[in-house]
């Protein structure tokens, strides 16, 4: 089949991102070939003889003038090339199928001031999520948070049978294995960690949204003695400034470290005391499941949609909504003096054994290879 893969950025440690190079990888490995359109690539070489990339130039200065742009330019340029499938890996008009990792817009929009509903940026991201979920619209959804799906057919009535439920995906080497504890402890050593110390850890980028500020806080609101012991790895892209002058105020400024983006993030997995992952908003939360592969207990908020693996798994904690900073504080000081972290471990482990964590990419290609909606099989 030839497929044409479409989303508005390309670069190498986000979550979407990692989800659509193993797609794409997959695609390629049976055969397929795989044209890609975005507006930006960054840090993937791409060399495969069924693989093309084309990086589309596009008027405007401010990102959503030019996802409405990108989106006019595609569906003008797939009437014209007609692959046999047109994939979204963002919200576009005209797609065969959506790979689902964003939340749902217009819901997240009501609890903002009536005035950014007015702006521009509002009416672009409402018009390419209705033209996705619109009722009559014709095409697969692959759903990444069951948690979402009542939201788009509160606001578009869009039909159950156009969602398709999608496993997490955790890459191979994320999952603990024999030399899981080796890699971890040198990874602490390189880092000048000793087994008294407790290393936090967060890993996703755009540093708001996850929550790092709330993670800051936390580790500074630690008790004398162990706030000394405890550091914060945040790996990820985003802008880390704002949240060391937060560091800075607080008193921690030399326990908080920003690395971006790692090609070693399993090590980190090992080598961590606790993942925390406190999000402002999240659809899924990849490294919520990646944690539970590596065997890390994770303290995480309960509107991640990945939060319930945690809770199913008994490997941490699940601080409710609404947020409240006094919680995590609390919840990460007990966790940080639990007596038996390693029921934690064992446990993410045991749930590891019974819980499909690593096909996502098998189960979105047979969408993808399957008929378009409404046309029978083959």
């Amino acid at each position: 089949m030839r497929l044409a893969f479409l989303l508005f950025k390309y670069f190498p440690h986000g979550g979407l991102q990692r989800n659509f190079r193993r797609i794409t990888e997959l695609a390629l490995e049976r055969g397929h070939t795989v044209e890609v359109y975005t507006l930006s690539w960054e840090g993937w070489a791409a060399d495969h003889p069924n693989l093309t990339v084309q990086v589309v130039r596009v008027p405007g200065w401010r990102n959503h003038t030019r996802y409405r742009q990108f989106a006019r330019r595609m569906q003008d340029d797939m009437a014209v090339s007609r692959p046999d499938r047109v994939v979204g890996f963002n919200k576009l008009p005209g797609v065969d199928v959506y790979y689902n990792a964003d939340p749902c817009f217009i819901e997240r929009a009501q609890a903002r001031s009536p005035l950014y509903r007015l702006s521009g940026r509002y009416r672009v991201h409402a018009e390419l999520e209705h033209a996705v979920f619109r009722a009559d619209a014709r095409n697969h959804i692959l759903l990444l948070s069951e948690a979402e799906k009542p939201l788009f057919q509160h606001w578009y009535a869009t039909p159950d049978d156009r969602f398709h439920s999608m496993p997490p995906y955790v890459s191979a080497d994320r999952f603990a294995a024999e030399s899981s504890t080796a890699r971890g402890r040198k990874l602490r050593s390189d880092l000048g960690l000793d087994d008294d110390a407790r290393m936090l850890l967060m890993v996703g980028s755009d540093f708001r949204r996850k929550g790092v500020d709330r993670s800051i806080r936390a580790l500074a609101a630690l008790p004398d003695g162990l706030r000394e012991r405890a550091s914060l790895y945040v790996l990820g892209k985003g802008r880390s400034a704002p949240l060391m002058r937060l560091a800075r105020r607080l008193g921690v400024a030399g326990q908080v470290h920003f690395l971006q983006g790692r090609d070693d993030v399993a090590d980190f997995l090992f080598a961590a005391d606790l993942l925390l992952h406190p999000a402002y908003q999240e659809n899924t939360g990849t490294a919520i499941v990646e944690a539970i592969a590596a065997g890390l207990p994770a303290l995480v908020t309960a509107n991640c949609g990945y939060g319930f693996h945690v809770e199913r798994a008994g490997c941490g904690m699940v601080l409710p909504m609404p947020f409240e900073q006094s919680a995590m504080d609390a919840a990460l000081l007990r966790m940080l003096n639990h007596p038996h972290p390693q029921t934690w471990h064992d446990a993410a482990l045991r749930y590891t054994e019974r819980t499909e964590l690593g096909a996502r990419a098998e189960h979105a290609l047979q969408v993808i290879e399957g008929p378009r909606y409404g046309e029978a099989a083959a």
